[in-house]
């Protein structure tokens, strides 16, 4: 239990080194009176990879359930839980294990890049909790990913996601799951054009067909098993707010019942799926897991379930806080839940049972007021003020660069 309290908060620490790890057990067991280990962070070390990788998966796992648990049909879409899917990837060190398992890029000099893995995430649009997770190699196409990820439904979910998750196959295993999708439309999909603007209904059922040829994700199969014919919703809509890159939409839904499902519903719906993005962000630059530490494979995956533990764990809090003192969960700030979570968690622990009570409902209260204001169609520039250092970009490996030093 300290060893993996210890790994919580060192990817909630924005000094993620061992040494700050391993003099957080120092501080606690020095006030717990026991016997005080070796600054050396060795053991720690040890101690973390000894951390069974199933055991965090399932922790993870159990995070999300538990919160999920506290959803009531309030918070429901049109009585459905809606789930929100997305890829993205993650870098590591530049260890020969590491690239063995995820190699970087082809288009990167050995020596130059840095090893990437490429992870599936399903988000909880309520919550906002990771629900899910997988993770492959960078080279891994969104599909296949998803298809790993379809497991985790639970009957009558609906599914939300992006133009790469829009494949006939994909949503007949949706539907045979007793679920229900909302996609944007696959850009390999022609849409009926007319000076400019789409020609037709806005809303219709259109009937899909079975591809001629067995997509080389399917296996002969699947692809002998699916339907000959698929019967979706098709919705476009344009968007008018300056600043957008996307100026038309067209969704693909199961949801074929419009007097249960409205169309403008359907469409702020999809508005939200931008809120998989801010989940990804709060994930990789909050809370730092873009850029990972562990140098082996094992010790990657586990820093990566430890890192989405720990986000749902803050989701948890922020849950807690906003449902208890009436403020909208999804408006707090994943920054500010860290930063008094950090603040208030040595007081927790060597706090008694009734006094750690009141402080952590004093927890929960200030978190509530760390609120992020609701700025819907909001766009920037896309520039940065502040300029890069002028050093030039590593074009050789660091070995032939001390070579080349030594000779110059």
């Amino acid at each position: 239990m300290v060893t993996l309290w210890a790994f919580l908060s060192q990817v909630l620490d924005t000094d993620k080194t061992c040494h700050n790890a391993v003099s957080k057990i120092i501080a606690y067991l020095a006030g717990e009176g026991v016997e005080i280990p070796s600054t050396d962070t060795s053991a720690y070390c040890q101690a973390r990879s000894r951390l069974p990788e199933k055991l965090l998966e399932q922790l993870f796992g159990q995070s999300a359930q538990n919160l999920e648990a506290k959803v009531t049909a309030e918070h429901l879409w049109c009585g459905r839980n809606v789930k929100v899917i997305d890829g993205s990837t993650v870098s590591m060190p530049d260890t020969v294990e590491n690239q063995k398992a995820y190699p970087q890029p082809n288009t990167q000099k050995a020596g130059c890049g840095f090893p990437i893995a490429k992870i599936g995430v399903i988000f909880s649009l309520v919550t906002g909790a990771a629900v899910a997770l997988v993770i492959d190699v960078l080279k891994t196409h969104d599909i296949k990913l998803a298809r790993q990820l379809y497991q985790f439904l639970n009957p009558l979910d609906l599914l939300v996601g992006d133009r790469a998750f829009c494949a006939y196959a994909d949503i007949v295993a949706i539907k045979n799951l007793n679920c229900d999708a909302v996609f944007r439309k696959h850009q390999s999909r022609t849409t009926s054009m007319r000076n400019g603007k789409i020609s037709g209904a806005c809303d219709k059922l259109v009937t899909w067909y079975k591809p001629k040829v067995c997509p080389k994700s399917l296996s002969k199969d699947e692809f002998e098993a699916l339907p000959s014919t698929l019967t979706v919703r098709e919705i476009y809509y344009y968007i008018v707010i300056p600043g957008f890159r996307t100026q038309r939409v067209s969704l693909i839904t199961t949801l074929l019942d419009r007097a249960t499902y409205p169309t403008l519903e359907i469409v702020r719906l999809y508005g939200k799926r931008w809120d998989v993005e801010l989940d990804l962000r709060h994930l990789k630059t909050t809370l730092g897991m873009d850029v990972l530490r562990c140098k082996t494979p094992s010790m990657v995956r586990k820093e990566i379930y430890v890192y989405l533990l720990a986000y749902n764990l803050l989701r948890s809090l922020m849950w807690s806080s906003g449902t208890t003192y009436g403020s909208p969960p999804l408006r707090l700030s994943v920054q500010g839940t860290r930063h008094h979570l950090n603040n208030f968690v040595t007081q927790l622990l060597a706090a008694p049972i009734a006094k750690g009570e009141r402080i952590y409902c004093t927890l929960l209260k200030v978190i509530a007021h760390k609120a992020v204001p609701e700025r819907p169609g909001r766009s920037e520039p896309r520039v940065r003020k502040r300029r890069p250092k002028a050093y030039p970009l590593m074009t050789k490996s660091r070995h032939e660069l001390h070579e080349q030093l030594q000779t110059a």
